[in-house]
């Protein structure tokens, strides 16, 4: 099969920048804050219901990354490709470590759409009452509920900063209408931030929103043209359940060749590395064994 031609870049679908003055400002108050973390939400949910952004994937990658911070404010120092490693090749049953164990709570809450069943089961130690509050918290714009959730979570449970994050942005997402967590305030928020209390949190989670959308918008950005071009050559794909598996690439950050069950062992990774040759899939580990593919 010859390497399809690569579509030019501007032909591809493009997302809009985030404007500059929104990310470029000085120190404010509050009220200007909050002015600039809505225009940039507003800008995010064009983003979310362009049809061109591949959400799940989206997702699951920004899961990720906030897996990556909540970790660091844990001390623990593991990269991405730890991270990954941790969630894809631990067995069933098997102990990820604690930053894989970070990295397993902000995987599951971000699969599937924002509830309180789910949270609860996605999160160890926090009551079910508590995470219904959390996400019916009530405040002037959609990033004080949030911040209003952090609050009460350390409030009760000082030293469980990553539900806190799951939880704030459950309820930012449910406030904005999504169906799911879009990690947000956990990209950007540091420790110093969550030992603020009260109008001080709130700044703080106002800027770490506009901070956060200026990161999550140039991946989704990536993640359109990188899906486009998974999909262009998907028909041209002799193995039998390649669809399924394009499917697939497009909704999991990684995939390990086991993941795709559908297929036999040697048939899932001839894909996987024909994927890789037509440069629309990337290895991600660098490895020659017990490798992890991803758009």
């Amino acid at each position: 099969m010859e390497k399809p031609r690569a579509e030019p870049l501007e032909t591809l679908p493009m997302l809009p920048p985030l404007p500059g003055w929104i990310v470029d400002a000085p120190s404010e108050a509050p009220e200007a804050a909050a002015f600039r973390s809505g225009a940039a939400l507003a800008h995010l949910g064009q983003a979310m219901t362009s049809g061109d952004v591949p959400l799940a994937l989206w997702r699951d990658r920004l899961a990720l990354a906030a897996a990556e911070n909540c970790a660091a404010m844990a001390g623990r120092r593991e990269g991405q490709g730890a991270l990954r490693d941790a969630l894809h090749l631990t067995g069933p049953g098997d102990d990820p470590g604690p930053a894989g164990r970070i990295a397993r709570q902000w995987s599951r809450a971000a699969a599937r759409p924002v509830s309180v069943a789910h949270l609860f089961n996605a999160l160890e130690g926090i009551a079910a009452e508590r995470i219904a509050l959390c996400l019916d918290a009530t405040g002037p714009t959609p990033v004080d509920r949030a911040a209003r959730g952090i609050e009460a979570v350390l409030t009760d449970h000082p030293r469980m900063e990553v539900a806190a994050l799951i939880l704030a942005d459950a309820a930012l997402a449910r406030a904005l209408g999504a169906t799911h967590v879009l990690p947000l305030l956990a990209l950007t928020l540091k420790p110093r931030d969550l030992r603020l209390r009260g109008d001080d949190l709130r700044l703080a989670c106002h800027r770490a929103v506009v901070l956060a959308v200026g990161q999550a918008l140039p991946l989704a950005g990536d993640l359109v043209r990188a899906a486009a071009r998974l999909r262009a050559v998907a028909p041209k794909l002799r193995a039998k359940a390649a669809g399924r598996a394009v499917d697939l690439f497009l909704s999991c950050d990684v995939l390990a060749p086991g993941a795709l069950a559908f297929m036999s062992d040697r048939a899932a990774r001839r894909l996987c590395d024909r994927l890789v040759a037509l440069g629309v899939v990337r290895e991600l580990t660098g490895r020659d064994t017990f490798r992890l593919y991803g758009v």
